[in-house]
């Protein structure tokens, strides 16, 4: 019997539609993913002259495959195309060396009301793992997808999918010679992407509250930098929440949401701070001659991660949220910038320079003290991890222009995001829908 999956899929009718068309290139795929089939979904509409309206199947196997834990089999080598459980021969599947089959029906139900369902089966002992049925209008059907590919991925593989989640990036361009900058949010995968803020004046490091519901940013409207955190789903007033003298930069939530740590210069000197939303009152975390900047919060939320130029260059340093001596956490080479710590808190991911010059995204595991280099571009740049800790989101080139771009964090998978137009730059990856 099917089990019902009641989801919360939020509409994003307040917020406005970006139209630049996106590419996803995956540059490399594990050569041990597992074999999955996706069978194309049934169509069930309340006239035999409607189309379907999603390619429901298309979706999750694109998903599935990205995360480079899968390999989907295309529809053509399929020998049969079941859409319903007691229609399955196992035994073909078998000879395909299939591991695990996923078929489904895409029903509508009234004008904009529609049901997906599917199954999920392991091959090998014909036994169903998972069924669901998930409610959605028109508008959902593609996050109903990313639905469907967390339950699969989570089931196989034991890891929380991330598929149904969103990123905020920004992007610079020039539609009329002069520059405009955006500050975007979209599905994971790049797809639906909603402007929730305009300006003439340079935006820069947006970051998603834990609950997934606000953005703080830096804007320097009036030229002059700002720290603003706004709403992302409902129609609200944004807050400028700190416009002192000199920098107000890097904000970044506590795991309560309560607080953001940042970097002011209203001593004179760049310096990180604990500021407490609610009775604006701030809190000095270092002091130190050198700049201190790009503040993360460890999991817990008892350490700051910050980077620091108080050795001679950038390196990341952490210290404790009562302030303190500030211990230095990476020695390779001699530039380690930004930051993001996985919500496991044993990895911090950072924008490492090689001996070359290059800039490039590096991984240190806090447990053995590795450091590893996981992407090869030449500006690689503001690492973010995903709610799952197992892929990075970051910036990179490709072909002169800013794009986003993905890496496992284990370097077997990656992938390119790229827009038709404009330069994409500083990402950050949304918590789990609270």
């Amino acid at each position: 019997m099917m089990k019902k999956l009641f989801t919360t899929l939020f509409l994003m009718c307040c917020l406005q539609p970006s139209y630049a068309a996106l590419q996803i290139q995956i540059t490399r795929g594990a050569a041990d993913a597992q074999p999955i089939a996706i069978v194309p979904f049934a169509w069930q509409g309340l006239s035999d002259k409607q189309k379907a309206p999603s390619n429901i199947n298309e979706v999750v196997a694109s998903d599935l495959e990205r995360s480079g834990e899968f390999k989907a089999v295309p529809a053509k080598d399929m020998l049969s195309t079941p859409t319903i459980g007691d229609k399955v021969n196992f035994a073909q599947w078998r000879v395909l060396d299939i591991n695990h089959l996923v078929v489904g029906r895409l029903k509508q139900l009234a004008a904009n009301k529609y049901a997906v369902e599917f199954q999920l089966y392991d091959v090998v002992t014909g036994r169903q793992v998972a069924g669901y049925s998930i409610p959605a209008n028109r508008k959902q059907l593609r996050r109903a997808a990313h639905s469907i590919s967390d339950i699969v991925f989570e089931k196989i593989t034991g890891v929380k999918g991330v598929f149904n989640t969103r990123i905020s990036y920004i992007t610079l361009q020039r539609p009329n010679g002069k520059p405009e900058y955006r500050l975007e949010v979209a599905d994971a995968d790049g797809f639906n992407a909603k402007t929730i803020l305009k300006s003439v004046q340079p935006v820069m490091s947006p970051n998603w509250s834990p609950d997934g519901q606000r953005i703080a940013y830096v804007s320097f409207e009036g030229r002059k930098p700002s720290i603003y955190v706004q709403s992302v789903y409902k129609d609200a007033p944004r807050q400028k929440v700190a416009s002192f003298k000199g920098i107000n930069g890097a904000p970044r939530w506590s795991p309560d949401g309560r607080k953001l740590a940042v970097t002011l210069s209203k001593g004179g000197n760049a310096d990180i701070y604990i500021l407490d939303l609610k009775s604006k009152k701030l809190q000095k975390i270092t002091r130190s001659f050198g700049i201190d900047t790009e503040p993360t919060w460890s999991p817990d939320g008892r350490q700051i991660y910050f980077t620091s130029g108080r050795s001679g260059s950038p390196q990341i340093y952490k210290i404790d949220v009562t302030g303190g001596k500030a211990e230095r956490i990476t020695f390779e080479g001699k530039y380690n910038t930004s930051a993001s710590i996985s919500p496991d808190g044993r990895y911090v991911s950072v924008a490492h320079r090689n001996q070359q010059g290059r800039f490039q995204i590096g991984v240190l595991d806090q447990k053995n003290g590795d450091f590893r280099v996981l992407t090869d571009g030449r500006l690689d740049e503001s690492p973010s991890f995903a709610p799952n800790g197992r892929i990075l989101l970051y910036a990179t080139e490709d072909r002169g222009r800013g794009v986003l771009a993905a890496v496992s964090v284990d370097g077997r998978t990656k992938q390119k995001l790229v827009f038709s137009s404009g330069d994409i730059r500083e990402p950050s990856w949304a918590p789990f829908a609270q």
